[in-house]
């Protein structure tokens, strides 16, 4: 299983997501394997560090595209697909939908480019679970971000487009996307998130 958490910078999704992982471990006995967007490897790694320094130099949305794909693509043949395959269940800050949300929504680069793109160079088949998408007001969580880094420093006009961006997503693929209050304390965000895990699928994942 592939489970997915999506949100504007500052939503908590990060914690969100290692408080998913923790519970499988504790609660269902399984080892989640977590990643994180664009990261997993050390290729990907460097090219976060690439793409959200925020001394480094301006990019286009363009060539972010081009540079989380590249991260993306190496992610789901040397990670994501290897864990799948041994039956785990597989957990990643960000994924797809942040770049069309981010780059494509927000930004101006047409959603289907970049859905062409992913699923010609870098998808190889992937199919996500289930995505969570934990939303909050911009404002507020902006005030939780302290070092911004490029995303995060592009203010809150961009992430108010951002959100946007995710909540039309959601709307158009409802199946497949959560969308969950983020509001409130960590430990009742966690709990909407495991209230809206998939029923089926987990069989396959308990080896």
């Amino acid at each position: 299983m592939f489970l997915v958490f999506e949100g504007i910078d500052g939503s908590g999704k990060s914690t969100q997501a290692e408080l998913l992982a923790r519970h499988l471990e504790e609660v269902r006995a399984l080892e989640p394997v977590l990643l994180r967007e664009p990261g997993g490897t050390a290729l990907g790694e460097k090219l976060r560090e690439l793409i959200l320094d925020p001394r480094g130099e301006d990019l286009a949305p363009e060539t972010e595209i081009f540079l989380f794909m590249a991260a993306r693509a190496h992610l789901v043949r040397t990670r994501i697909l290897p864990a799948l395959s041994q039956g785990k269940v597989v957990i990643s800050d960000r994924f797809i939908w942040s770049t069309v949300a981010y780059q494509g929504l927000a930004s101006g680069v047409p959603p289907q480019e970049i859905l062409r793109m992913y699923h010609r160079m870098a998808s190889q088949g992937l199919v996500i679970s289930k995505t969570f998408l934990i939303d909050v007001d911009p404002r507020a969580a902006l005030k939780r971000v302290r070092k911004p880094n490029r995303m995060e420093g592009r203010g809150l006009a961009f992430q108010e487009r951002v959100r946007r961006g995710f909540l039309s997503i959601a709307k158009k693929y409802p199946r497949r996307v959560a969308v969950i209050d983020g509001s409130g304390s960590t430990e009742e965000v966690h709990e909407r998130v495991v209230k809206s895990l998939p029923t089926q699928g987990w069989s396959r994942c308990s080896s």
